[in-house]
């Protein structure tokens, strides 16, 4: 029902009807942002043959969630990020530490532009986990290893 009120609202063009549902899921998020994230995954993606490893862990609101594909393909996503931009530093612009030198988009994982769509920022790409599965949805911690560092 969403997706036929978002077309007529846009006289039937399907890529502003696609952007007018990702703000309508954006404003939906935002609301959820308080809720209680005690379930989750933690993912490994190992990169490069060997050489760069990370591990991640992303918290939901229920095990159901935690389980679903939505939430999976967002967690191991996340991973490749972290192994794909060795400048991360933190989470969000609060947890960098003192003296932390580069942009937001290179240091602050959820300022950075997605590796697989530099359309959309890893904040967005969380968002939008969020609308898909009505639960609030946060990246908890990382670790990015490379070999030699």
């Amino acid at each position: 029902m969403d997706c036929k009120k978002a077309l007529d609202e846009t006289g039937g063009d399907i890529e502003k009807a696609v952007k007018v549902l990702r703000e309508k899921g954006i404003a939906s998020a935002e609301k959820k942002a308080g809720r209680e994230t005690g379930q989750g995954l933690v993912d490994s993606y190992i990169h490069a043959g060997g050489r760069i490893g990370v591990l991640v862990e992303v918290n939901c609101e229920t095990a159901f969630v935690a389980r679903t594909e939505t939430f999976k393909k967002l967690v191991h996503d996340v991973a490749l990020q972290i192994a794909g931009i060795p400048t991360t530093l933190a989470i969000t612009e609060d947890q960098l530490p003192a003296g932390a030198e580069g942009s937001l988009e290179e240091t602050v994982l959820m300022k950075q532009p997605f590796i697989k769509d530099g359309s959309r920022t890893i904040e967005q790409l969380v968002k939008e986990a969020i609308a898909a599965t009505s639960e609030n949805i946060r990246i908890r911690r990382f670790t990015r290893f490379e070999l030699g560092q």
